[in-house]
């Protein structure tokens, strides 16, 4: 894989993550759900995002897929590792 395809992926990813993290607070806020399950909710919607994306880019779902999977990864997982008490339940 040459450089300008990373680069398209990671800017890509970037784009994506404003909307993964949108719709994993949508989730947080209407499903009961372990928090300690949340980056993996934001690896499922990322990948979901990724792959419902091909109208607005020209990259194939292989690299969607990477590219949904590194936003939701870096929407959810980072911050709830950083900033967030991982007890409990989103619904509390």
């Amino acid at each position: 894989m040459n450089n300008e395809v990373l680069n398209n992926v990671l800017s890509f990813a970037s784009v994506l993550a404003v909307f993964v993290l949108a719709l994993v607070q949508v989730v947080k806020t209407t499903v009961n759900i372990p928090k300690n399950l949340l980056p993996l909710v934001g690896l499922v919607v990322g990948l979901f995002v990724g792959a419902i994306s091909y109208a607005f880019t020209d990259l194939d779902l292989t690299l969607r897929l990477w590219a949904g999977g590194l936003a939701g990864l870096s929407a959810t997982g980072l911050f709830e590792l950083a900033f967030n008490k991982r007890d409990g339940k989103t619904k509390e």
